[in-house]
């Protein structure tokens, strides 16, 4: 487990940039051909499970490869698997087989944020604040994670000192490591459409109730919180068993994944990433979009 957790700490940090062979061309000889996917990946896999000690244990699984608009460079996403513990990261490697490397590819010609905006989907989803505020924090959260519950908290000093922010909420539970996160997810999704109001009681009910909600208790908490938020008791319990409310758990979810989204609670601020909680980057983002930013997501 832990060589496993150490590979996965490297790949995602991006340290990892090695040739995949050991005689290198001298850089005067032609360009090499390229190689075919399945050689490359097979060349991948054989490195790291060297480099990493890698058993059978240890599932590593490709995406396919794709170009990234840069010659001789693709790009894939690997999936680390080993018992419970699993992890995903983006790698880069040059056609011929030979070079790969983890980092940010990004394109100077480009706003940096023009693509997590385009990506983030908004509709359908509780609002807290003024709905035209000029800078939207976009929050993926699992209700059960404790991180949450201290970005919960941060939030809820923080807003009111900013007329000028709205929230958007996106579900991201995490159901390997929280067993009563989707339930959670469940219950805020169906008081949302019961009442968008009401979702903000839950919000609030949950996170401030969270160490007293367990697996065993989560769906008796989950209809007293719906009460105390002033929800009709029948709706409610029939929504938490609908596939509707299910299925929009798991488009907020997938609509992570397409950002890339790993860990909660990840937050955006006008398309800036935050993973984790730092109150102090938080309000820099938020200010320095009040003095200087101009952009609006689309709903």
């Amino acid at each position: 487990m832990k060589s496993l957790l150490t590979a996965l700490a490297v790949l995602m940090l991006g340290v990892l940039s090695a040739p995949l062979c050991a005689q290198q061309t001298p850089s005067s000889a032609p360009a090499t051909s390229a190689a075919a996917p399945a050689e490359i990946q097979k060349t991948i896999e054989a490195y790291l499970r060297h480099l990493y000690a890698f058993e059978n244990d240890t599932k590593l699984t490709f995406g396919p490869f794709t170009e990234t608009g840069i010659p001789g460079l693709l790009e894939t996403n690997i999936e680390l698997k080993q018992g419970d513990t699993q992890q995903s990261a983006k790698l880069f490697v040059s056609k011929d087989g030979k070079y790969l490397f983890r980092g940010e590819l990004s394109d100077l010609t480009k706003d940096p944020l023009a693509e997590a905006r385009a990506k983030i989907q908004m509709k359908d989803a509780p609002v807290l604040g003024d709905p035209k505020a000029s800078v939207i924090l976009v929050e993926y959260s699992d209700f059960e994670c404790p991180v949450c519950r201290s970005l919960h908290d941060v939030l809820r000093g923080l807003l009111p000192n900013y007329p000028r922010v709205k929230v958007i909420f996106k579900d991201f539970p995490i159901e390997q490591l929280h067993p009563w996160a989707r339930t959670a997810a469940l219950a805020g999704r169906c008081a949302y459409q019961q009442d968008p109001k009401a979702f903000w009681k839950m919000y609030d009910f949950i996170y401030d109730g969270q160490d007293l909600i367990s697996a065993e208790n989560a769906w008796s908490k989950m209809n007293d919180f719906a009460e105390q938020s002033g929800l009709d008791a029948g709706t409610f319990k029939s929504c938490l068993a609908s596939p509707d409310a299910a299925a929009a758990v798991d488009a907020s979810r997938a609509n992570g994944q397409e950002l890339e989204v790993t860990s909660t609670p990840t937050i955006f601020i006008n398309g800036r990433r935050i993973v984790g909680v730092d109150a102090h980057i938080i309000e820099q983002y938020i200010q320095y979009e009040i003095a200087h930013s101009k952009t609006t997501l689309k709903k």
